[in-house]
Formats: C-alpha cells, sequence, structure tokens
C-alpha cells in the first residue's frame, strides 16, 4: 500500500510539473557528490549484460546541496566529465568514476527579462551539442522553447518558440533534441501523439534557432508499446539511440532503449526501433531520461541517467554501459 502511495504521488505531482522547493533564485558555486557504487546485477549467460550492452558502472548520486537532482539531459564535456541538466535550468559539473568530488553547480544563462523568474518555469528537459563549435541547444517544456549556447553553456545566444511546438503539453514536449551528424536538428514530443498514436516530432534542415532554417517537416516516432519517449542520441551513420520510460502501479519506474535505423527523412516519416535494452525489476529501475555519449580508450561509451524528482523516495542512478562493436562508426557528437 506504502509503495502504492508514492507512485500515485508521483503521477499526481508529475503532471503538475512543479517540484517542491524550487522558488526564485540561482544557487552557484561547489558541488559535492557522493558516489555509492551498486553491484552489477547477475544474469545467466554474462553476469553485466543487458541485452547487447555491458554495464561497466552504476552509481547513486547524492550531495547535501538541495539544489543537486532532478537530471533530465546529460552531456560528456572535453575534458570528460559529465554535464548533468536539471529540469530547473541548474548544471551539475560531475566527474566519474566513483568517488565524485570537486564537483560544482551553476545555472543556465538565462533571457535578461527572465532572471528573476521561479526555477520551475525554466523546466529544462533536452540537450545536444556541437563538438566542433563548442555549441549546445537546450530544449524547455512549459515554454515550448529552444535556445543556443555558446561554448561550455556559459553564453546564451539566442532562443525560439516554434510554433509547430505550441500545441504540444506544456509538461509533456520537448523530452528529446538531437543534432544529427550534418546539421539536421530533430526534436521529439513525450505527450503530444498523433492520430495514429505516435509520438509528434519535427525535423529542421539545419539550426532551429537561426531565423533563416526553414520551418521544421512534421513526423512521427513508434515507442514501444505504453512508453513514451524521454531522450534521444545520435550514433551517426544514420542510427539512433531512444530512451523511453513508462510507470505504472505494477512494476514502477521501467525503460527500454530502442534502436532507431532511420528512413529517409521526409514529411511524414514515422521512426521505429527494435527493443534492445530493458531496465527493470529485478535489474537496476528508475525514472530513467538522460542519455550521453562518451569514449573511453576509442571505445563507444553509454551513460544513463536518471530524475529523482526531487523526491526522498527516488534515486539519482548514473550507468555506464560499453555499447557493440560498429554502433557507433566513428566519435559524433552529444
Amino acid at each position: 500500500m506504502q509503495r502504492t502511495l508514492l507512485i500515485l504521488a508521483i503521477f499526481i505531482l508529475l503532471m503538475n510539473g512543479r517540484h517542491p522547493g524550487l522558488s526564485p533564485g540561482i544557487a552557484t558555486g561547489p558541488l559535492n557528490v557522493s558516489a555509492t557504487a551498486l553491484p552489477l546485477e547477475k544474469a545467466a549467460a554474462d553476469p553485466h549484460a543487458i541485452g547487447p550492452l555491458r554495464l561497466t558502472g552504476a552509481w547513486h548520486l547524492t550531495s547535501p546541496r538541495e539544489v543537486f537532482g532532478g537530471i533530465s539531459a546529460l552531456m560528456v564535456q572535453d575534458s570528460g566529465r559529465l554535464a548533468g541538466l536539471s529540469d530547473s535550468g541548474e548544471l551539475f559539473d560531475i566527474a566519474v568514476p566513483e568517488p565524485v568530488r570537486g564537483g560544482a553547480v551553476r545555472s543556465l544563462p538565462r533571457l535578461a527579462a527572465e532572471r528573476d523568474w521561479p526555477r520551475w518555469k525554466m523546466d529544462s528537459e533536452s540537450l545536444t551539442h556541437d563538438q566542433a563549435t563548442g555549441r549546445s541547444w537546450v530544449g524547455f517544456e512549459h515554454l515550448q522553447r529552444i535556445c543556443r549556447y555558446g561554448p561550455n553553456l556559459r553564453t546564451i545566444e539566442a532562443c525560439v518558440e516554434p510554433p509547430e511546438m505550441q500545441g504540444w503539453p506544456s509538461t509533456g514536449s520537448i523530452e528529446s533534441l538531437v543534432r544529427l551528424g550534418d546539421g539536421r536538428f530533430l526534436a521529439i514530443a513525450e505527450m503530444a501523439v498523433d492520430r495514429s498514436g505516435a509520438f509528434q516530432a519535427l525535423l529542421w534542415r539545419g539550426d532551429p534557432v537561426d531565423k533563416a532554417t526553414p520551418p521544421p517537416m512534421r513526423l512521427s516516432y513508434r515507442a514501444p508499446a505504453g512508453y513514451r519517449p524521454t531522450d534521444a542520441l545520435w550514433l551517426g551513420e544514420g542510427r539512433l539511440l531512444v530512451l523511453n520510460r513508462r510507470l505504472t502501479l505494477a512494476h514502477g519506474f521501467t525503460a527500454h532503449l530502442s534502436l532507431v535505423r532511420l528512413p529517409p527523412l521526409r514529411e511524414g516519416a514515422v521512426l521505429s526501433g527494435n527493443v534492445v535494452a530493458r531496465l527493470e525489476p529485478p535489474r537496476l529501475a528508475d525514472n530513467f531520461e538522460a542519455l550521453a555519449l562518451g569514449w573511453d580508450g576509442g571505445q563507444p561509451v553509454l551513460w544513463v541517467a536518471s530524475d529523482n524528482n526531487r523526491f526522498f523516495f527516488q534515486r539519482s542512478l548514473l550507468l555506464r554501459f560499453v555499447l557493440p562493436p560498429g554502433w557507433v562508426g566513428v566519435p559524433v557528437g552529444r
């Protein structure tokens, strides 16, 4: 009964979209994060295999600072450290593997007229990056907005509120934002669906913030039955990895990773993939929302993080996987 009540509380608070304690004000400075290593689950054939992925590390991240948590997007920085983006506009600089020490927290730069807005309104849910220029793009729910930032996300360059996104649910919109290798941008809604039940998606020919970029094409993404997309990652060579989440009373949070081979990207194209990994009980399971791609000795590494919604009964988990050979042809940006 207690577990059921907690899950019902999550349903209600997630629908509301405003987390407790997120009053106006921007917290910056050092961030001491502790990482407790979790045991890697056992399986019959390979003790670390989850589908074709190999789990090489799992940590529970905690911090005495109230600001920490709510990780909704993730990026591997040039330094090799992780940048976690919260759903209230904070960036967490984290070193891995454990123990995690010497981190920092700072807020995303804001437009001048919005500096005093409450943190809950800056609902940053998605992040993509161009390694060549150092620029990053962030997608905001509530605001139905995409903003472009300079190197290391230190300056805000411009924002756009695409008309095609204004009908998306305010707390279920731009959960996934991906820059493809040729400079096109793909956004996938978490809750906006078309008549077939597939999730609405938009594809820009270039930078969506650039006024010269033509209006986007409308696509759709078909998730595993009962699941919603929460992040996507460009792997190169026409491959996309999509993180899908489900919340039920019977099983709590579960997640499926789908490998999508992109079809010709024309107006009305439908993206769909095969489930390649399942994060569900009795394995590690939580509210997984964030993906990032890194490299270790020439080997592609997948990072997966969970959003604890800043509730004491949820966790900020960080998982590290080695991807199968051939999934990523050459190093590509997040």
